[in-house]
């Protein structure tokens, strides 16, 4: 099992560095390998090859994890409710899907200090989805100053899951919006740490990394897929 887990990470990273160079950067990206439903054993082989990064969706599920390898950099990437904000704001390093106000106020005042700040991402609702939660576009700007006074809490960019589209052009187009509205924000707010752009997966991680992602977050192609039984 670890050998084809190990060989699709591989392929994962050749993927990344291919999309990295095919665009002209020279700047990193970051693999962030969505670890949620699966045990921590896969983890535990992923680690022992280099990954430091892994994202998770449920709470309770992620606690477990992290209780077994503190060492590692975990990342909140799922839903937020109101009732499960403070052990996120306890146990994490980085949240990426903050899509309200009210959620960015709690972690700020549920973070224990001597952890230092989280990092965290506004979560965009870039193709305006009925049925997807995030800031609208016209909101950020606003959102971004209230965001920064906030203690506690280190704003470091956006996170977007675009409406799913075929073309590689289709799917830049969310993307590059999502890169210009994070260049209006470090020119509005040039003494912000506006650094990270997490877009991108299995499906859209080169369109992604050709608009500018600095974090990739895969999953499906890394583990397999997911068994929610």
């Amino acid at each position: 099992m670890n050998n084809t887990l190990l060989s699709r990470y591989q392929q994962v990273l050749n993927r990344i560095e291919t999309a990295r160079k095919d665009s002209g950067r020279h700047d990193p990206v970051t693999l962030l390998a969505v670890s949620k439903t699966k045990p921590l054993a896969d983890i535990e082989a992923l680690a022992e090859a280099g990954q430091k990064a892994f994202g998770e969706n449920y709470v309770q599920e992620a606690l477990e994890k992290i209780a077994q390898r503190p060492d590692l950099e975990w990342h909140f990437i799922g839903p937020i409710q109101s009732n499960k904000t403070k052990p996120i704001a306890e146990h994490f390093q980085w949240v990426h899907s903050v899509d309200r106000l009210k959620i960015a106020k709690r972690l700020s005042a549920q973070r224990p200090p001597d952890l230092g700040d989280l990092q965290i991402l506004l979560e965009v609702n870039v193709s305006e989805e009925a049925s997807k939660s995030g800031f609208r576009p016209e909101e950020i700007l606003d959102v971004t100053e209230e965001v920064m006074a906030l203690p506690n809490l280190s704003l470091r960019g956006l996170m977007a899951i675009p409406a799913p589209t075929e073309s590689m052009e289709a799917q830049r187009e969310p993307f590059r919006q999502l890169r210009e509205l994070l260049t209006e924000m470090q020119q509005r707010f040039p003494q912000a740490p506006l650094d990270t752009l997490s877009m991108g997966m299995s499906a859209d991680l080169e369109a992604a990394i050709m608009e500018g992602s600095t974090l990739v977050r895969i999953g499906t192609d890394i583990f397999g897929a997911r068994n929610y039984a």
